[in-house]
């Protein structure tokens, strides 16, 4: 994978695999990507979620227009990163845009994949979470409802804002996760509390 320089990378570190999916338990939109055939792709998606601890898997509802997951299904990997405020246009147009008509890559100033060896699918760069993962083939659940499982086998967290496995943006609004509600229209994470 061809990588661009990452401002961040110091700030990357990895999260162990029985932490990874409290990377996605606070419900933030993901940019679901993958590569095969010298191809590689981008999509946003706000349905996903941890799905087990033990190995971690997730799920992540992905259409049959998505080009993305036709790359998703010839190369049995996918990984998850996970958009921040200072991304939300980028995200959108990811979102808005389709790889089967344009390279998004080239098209989509923003857009950048991070080198990290370790990973067996593109990382876009400048999120605040990585999870890197295997495609657990269900056939009958991706062809009837689109629902796609992988199990992670990577994790990395940028450590300003998740470290000792929590979430804590105070002091990188910029680094706030995304959550979509609907045309282009995000929700931050605000304030945490203990119970």
């Amino acid at each position: 994978m061809a990588s661009s320089p990452t401002p961040a990378a110091g700030f990357r570190r990895p999260v162990p695999l029985d932490r990874a999916t409290r990377l996605l338990n606070h419900g933030p939109t993901v940019l679901v990507s993958a590569e095969h055939a010298g191809r590689r792709n981008v999509m946003a998606a706000a349905w996903n979620m941890a799905l087990d601890f033990a190995p971690p898997k997730v799920a992540v509802v992905i259409d049959k227009i998505a080009f993305t997951r036709g790359l998703i299904e010839a190369s049995g990997r996918f990984a998850l990163s996970v958009p921040v405020r200072a991304q939300a246009a980028l995200t959108t147009a990811i979102g808005g845009t389709t790889g089967k008509e344009v390279d998004k890559e080239a098209a989509l100033a923003g857009l950048a994949w991070i080198d990290e060896p370790s990973s067996t699918s593109p990382l876009v760069e400048g999120c605040a979470a990585w999870l890197d993962c295997r495609l657990i083939p269900e056939p009958h659940n991706q062809q009837a409802y689109d629902l796609f499982l992988g199990e992670v086998i990577g994790a990395w967290a940028d450590r300003r804002v998740y470290s000792e496995g929590r979430w804590h943006f105070e002091g990188f609004d910029d680094l706030r996760t995304l959550h979509h509600v609907a045309g282009g229209h995000y929700l931050l994470p605000g304030e945490s509390v203990d119970g």
